[in-house]
């Protein structure tokens, strides 16, 4: 099992002690794994030397522990309640939902974070442009020359390579702050409803308003960027496909120079205009011009914590911790700064920092806090 990984502990021992009095200092290290096979994602493989791996001792006891009479294999239904992943290779698990009841669903717990249609909005991501196969093109788009040229459109339908990682990314992490919550049947009509309004095909046909996907049909969406990416990691081939593309530096690499081609000095053409900076001189012609005003802006109205709350914080807070809730005496019990940390850094829940108003004062946000708690 070990034997090639001997070997090249072996050698890098070697060199080591080859290349410096105190070797007995450093750590040999290699990017192959203990198959022999080089590693993809630029980790490194530490050997042993002197009992270390690095600056601490490894401890020896670890491997002499024995697993034996302390496990047993698990069972199919048991793994079947762990195994809920959805990839390209594993599909979805049977069920059906129709764009009308998807539809419901997102107007019910999606529309306050995604826009309407999914166009986006409040800082989180747009699901949908309009037809995925048109605006697929896009994503060749460059704003250079032209910084106000269209760039790329990358949503849902025009970007992503599979639409089951709409389905599992639904089932898992949606909705905020209720994730888990939706049955299988619910994340069918949800992703159903993401394909009618990317106008994406399902077996030749466009998924209209009386559409219903299933587990059957779902092998049969087509997305336009299926194979934008590179390299190929679905299927059991994956990661050797990416072994090998990794190994190739020119699949990603700058292409090497030639040296006779290699230009290190008078390199500047003869044709160039060179433009000097006249002393006391420089740029003037600014467009818009330097503004030199120095008033002391004007002093703004007193805060509206309630009207500020109405616009940053409503559409997700009118359903649940509302103003003056009952529900707040679940959180304030560790106290107000902790409720105010929340506010101002966001949590893991779902609630983005601020509100995702970062134009707020951390000042603005406690007195935002103080009315939702109060209710006044």
């Amino acid at each position: 099992m070990f034997k090639l990984d001997r070997k090249l502990k072996t050698l890098a021992i070697s060199v080591l002690f080859a290349l410096s009095a105190n070797a007995a200092d450093y750590i040999s290290s290699h990017t192959y794994d203990f198959n022999g096979k080089k590693v993809i994602d630029g980790g490194v493989y530490y050997s042993i030397v002197n009992g270390k791996t690095g600056p601490y001792y490894v401890n020896k006891n670890v491997d002499k522990y024995s697993y034996k009479g302390n496990w047993r294999l698990a069972t199919k239904n048991e793994v079947a309640a762990w195994d809920k992943d959805v990839t390209p290779t594993q599909h979805p698990p049977k069920g059906h939902g129709t764009v009308e009841e998807g539809e419901e669903l997102y107007e019910a717990q999606c529309v306050m974070c995604h826009g309407d249609f999914g166009s986006g909005g409040g800082g989180y991501p747009s699901l949908s442009k309009g037809n995925a196969y048109k605006l697929h093109k896009s994503l060749k788009n460059q704003r250079y020359p032209d910084p106000e040229a269209d760039g790329p459109q990358r949503v849902f339908g025009t970007y992503w390579p599979d639409a089951s990682t709409m389905w599992w990314y639904i089932q898992s992490g949606m909705p905020h702050p209720n994730t888990k919550s939706l049955s299988d049947n619910q994340t069918y009509a949800l992703t159903a409803y993401m394909l009618y309004i990317n106008e994406l095909r399902v077996d030749g046909e466009v998924a209209g308003d009386d559409f219903e996907l299933n587990q059957d049909n779902f092998l049969k969406i087509e997305m336009p960027n299926k194979h934008g990416f590179e390299p190929v990691i679905d299927g059991p081939a994956g990661q050797e496909n990416a072994r090998k593309y990794f190994n190739n530096w020119k699949n990603f690499g700058t292409p090497k120079v030639k040296p006779s081609k290699r230009c290190m000095k008078n390199c500047q053409k003869k044709t160039a205009k060179v433009v000097r900076i006249p002393e006391g001189g420089g740029i003037k012609d600014f467009l818009p011009p330097i503004s030199v005003v120095r008033d002391i802006p004007k002093k703004e109205g007193a805060f509206d914590p309630k009207a500020a709350y109405g616009d940053t914080c409503a559409a997700c807070h009118s359903g649940f911790l509302s103003p003056g809730s009952a529900d707040w005496a679940g959180y304030t019990g560790k106290g107000m700064d902790k409720v105010l940390a929340n506010a101002i850094s966001g949590t893991a829940g779902g609630m983005p920092a601020k509100g995702g108003n970062a134009d707020l004062t951390d000042k603005q946000i406690k007195m935002i806090i103080d009315f939702m708690v109060s209710g006044k």
